[in-house]
């Protein structure tokens, strides 16, 4: 058996960045850019108003003082005239601010006459101003190579007039779950009945793989055959991962191995020392890598968060494929079996007059492989190093937190 930060390691060696395209902007939510982005011009292009008001000169910024209104510049329009001493023009939110102004005064804090504004409370020089490349100055990095793209990110590439940037695609990914047992909800009233089993993987590997960044392509539900698992892994050729998940284990139904080698296909490794999840597989078929997930629901969520979930960010073009750690207390005592790098469930909860300032790590309850609604309530994994059959309560730990934004270079378990 390979340990779990091998067996990531060396998922992770074999799957590449997908080779990037240009693609529309409006297509790029949760891309990755494949090249630095530079800003072609300043942004803003000019300076302009940040509010309604009158642009004015700083040297006749006294209360009381009457102007002169030479202009009313819109948004979208420019100024045609220079102000001068004892004059302003007149702005509303986004126009430029005319030569010879440098600060505006707002709208609230003046009172309009006949061609005229008298000023109740000067601003200081230069407020109200938004300056020519305070956002961006022309040239400078927009955003950096390897950044994901969301919805603020894209404003930034529209603001700089980038239309198609060059951005990693989304991988498509082949789920396929496997067993006599399982179906889909379609067959919901057999599941009421009690006569088979609702296939919850697919439904959760699904939505996790989106979460990961791809773009799952759903193979179905292979009966405990060798044929039909080699029919349906077929019908998923043209993708960038294959995830199957059950039968990857060594019961007499367990013919996931069987199909992948018949196609074909390589397995590198059938066992890692962990728990749940010990029999993890990962090789490739036809060039494409192949993760095989165990078949019990948490051991094949854990799995996927481990080994899965960087493979699909690596080839999403993401330079941090990892979940972090960070370092917890325990809040009871634990007791472990096998000696196994365990991977427990566990909520975290910050205690106000902690010294220490960790979070305490609680068990969300039974840690069988075959409780799912204990991952539901789950926001970290909390890491038991092989050594540790014991754990008292207070123990210092390490957590893998999910549903964080923050990840990390190397698999940090």
């Amino acid at each position: 058996m390979t340990t779990a930060d091998e067996a990531a390691r060396r998922i992770l060696s074999r799957v590449h960045p997908l080779v990037p395209s240009r693609r529309p902007l409006t297509e790029c939510r949760g891309l990755v850019l494949a090249e630095d982005v530079r800003a072609s011009i300043d942004v803003p292009p000019w300076d302009n108003s940040a509010m309604d008001g009158y642009a004015a000169r700083g040297a006749d910024l006294q209360a009381g003082a009457t102007l002169r209104v030479i202009e009313v510049v819109a948004a979208g329009r420019f100024p045609t005239r220079t102000v001068g001493p004892g004059e302003a023009t007149r702005l509303f939110t986004g126009a430029p601010v005319p030569t010879g102004a440098d600060t505006v005064i707002r709208q609230e804090d003046t009172t309009a006459g006949d061609g005229s504004v008298r000023i109740v409370v000067p601003p200081q020089q230069g407020r109200n101003v938004r300056k020519r490349g305070e956002d961006l100055p022309k040239g400078s990095t927009a955003l950096a190579r390897g950044t994901e793209l969301t919805a603020a990110r894209l404003g930034v590439l529209a603001s700089v007039g980038e239309a198609e940037p060059l951005v990693h695609p989304a991988p498509r990914v082949a789920l396929l779950a496997t067993g006599d047992e399982v179906v889909a909800l379609d067959r919901r009233a057999e599941i009421l009945a009690g006569e088979k089993i609702a296939s919850s993987n697919s439904y959760a590997l699904s939505a996790a793989i989106r979460d990961a960044g791809g773009i799952p392509l759903d193979l179905g539900i292979a009966p405990d055959s060798t044929d039909a698992v080699k029919t349906r892994l077929a019908a998923g050729s043209d993708v960038d991962l294959i995830i199957t998940t059950a039968g990857v284990s060594v019961g007499d139904h367990d013919l996931v191995r069987e199909a992948i080698t018949a196609l074909g296909g390589a397995i590198e490794f059938s066992r890692v020392r962990i728990r749940p999840g010990g029999p993890l597989n990962f090789g490739s078929l036809q060039g494409v890598p192949w993760i095989g997930l165990p078949g019990n629901p948490v051991s094949s969520l854990v799995t996927f968060e481990l080994f899965a979930r960087p493979a699909i960010r690596r080839l999403a073009g993401q330079a941090l494929p990892f979940r972090r750690t960070i370092p917890v207390v325990t809040a009871e005592a634990l007791s472990l079996g096998p000696e196994l790098r365990h991977f427990l469930r566990v909520t975290l909860t910050r205690e106000p007059h902690a010294a220490d300032g960790r979070p305490r790590a609680h068990l969300t309850g039974s840690q069988s492989s075959g409780v799912l609604s204990s991952m539901a309530k789950a926001d970290a994994l909390l890491i038991i190093p092989e050594d540790r059959r014991e754990v008292p309560a207070g123990a210092s730990l390490q957590a893998l937190v999910l549903d964080d934004p923050v990840h990390v270079a190397e698999p940090a378990f």
